[in-house]
């Protein structure tokens, strides 16, 4: 690294912000009176909890975390349509709950393609998904790019799934919405009627080139679980949660460069050494940085859970096992 960190003072009591404060510059609810910082919500305990864990870092779960579904990610849909990199189910059969299989398509071009009703593709990649599922107590489909001329293949795709899977749960993760989107793949007033649960991954508000930000602030998530409750209902709906957190800089200098800029930034930097690498110049400088973190702690997380309970959601879901501070455990398990 280029430059040294700073310690901070820590902040005294009175130099943190008031709940008034909190609720301007985050949007927290007025109707979520929140207690005085340093203490932990009344979380009681929710109906279903479901939590992620990553194949390879099974050591994450601990059978007494209060978790009644486990979620095993992820299997994933390789360039030619086959599933791979499916988890062992052996490592999470210990497990008392119920366990779910999770399937995940990460490129448009790719998922179109799977999706393409009729194609022997499709038909095998359907087979393959409810052989893998047939240890588990559940499937779950995460295909969070799903193209917008592929909305109806998808669907269809879903169904096929639901009738193959017979009383096998059948659970999806999709994206948050705060409103109905005109010809939205993920709408959710059509695919709840397919599946059994719909965890909304009401997450990443911000993400790696957004400006910083919270993960999941309070106002937005308010918005999305009303619509979600609303569109989906409480019965099917999983409000899903944050466990990580993420950092901004306040420059990013990987770029291209034209000579002129190179030129520039030489006279700014007050550069005078130019070296040369087997005849290649090049040259180095520092720069300052400042690094904005957003995070999760066991008030931030049950804080939101108080939320969602009062709005009425019964099952909540968290991504992911080994991401969380322990002590968030001691809160949602007490009854």
């Amino acid at each position: 690294m280029g430059c040294q960190s700073q310690k901070q003072k820590p902040q005294s009591e009175s130099s943190l912000p008031s709940v008034e404060q909190e609720k301007e510059n985050y949007g927290i609810p007025e109707e979520l009176v929140l207690l005085p910082l340093g203490t932990t919500l009344p979380v009681t305990q929710f109906r279903e909890i479901w939590a992620y864990l990553v194949a390879g870092r099974e050591h994450a779960l601990d059978l007494s975390h209060p978790i009644t579904d486990l979620v095993y990610f992820g299997a994933e849909v390789d360039s030619y349509g086959k599933l791979t990199d499916i988890p062992n189910f052996r490592n999470v059969a210990s497990f008392p709950g119920r366990k779910h299989f999770v399937a995940q398509s990460n490129s448009r071009s790719l998922t179109h393609f799977i999706l393409k009703e009729g194609s022997t593709e499709r038909q095998e990649l359907i087979r393959d998904l409810l052989e893998a599922s047939r240890p588990y107590d559940g499937l779950q489909i995460n295909f969070e790019y799903v193209p917008a001329k592929s909305g109806d293949a998808f669907l269809s795709f879903l169904k096929e799934l639901r009738a193959g899977l017979g009383n096998k749960m059948f659970t999806i993760a999709i994206a948050a919405r705060m409103r109905t989107l005109e010809n939205d793949v993920y709408d959710y007033a059509k695919i709840a009627p397919v599946v059994d649960r719909m965890l909304v991954m009401a997450y990443d508000e911000h993400w790696s080139t957004s400006a910083p930000g919270p993960i999941a602030s309070m106002g937005w998530c308010q918005r999305v679980a009303k619509y979600s409750l609303d569109t989906i209902g409480t019965e099917k709906l999983i409000m899903g949660l944050p466990f990580y957190g993420r950092s901004w800089g306040h420059t990013n200098v990987n770029r291209a460069y034209i000579y002129s800029t190179i030129e520039e930034v030489k006279e700014e930097q007050k550069i005078n050494d130019i070296q040369r690498e087997n005849g290649i110049p090049l040259f180095r400088y520092n720069l300052p940085l400042s690094v904005t973190v957003y995070y999760e702690d066991d008030y931030s997380l049950s804080a939101r859970l108080e939320m969602y309970k009062k709005m009425g959601v019964i099952s909540v879901g968290f991504w992911r096992l080994g991401q969380e501070i322990p002590s968030f455990w001691q809160v949602i398990g007490r009854e």
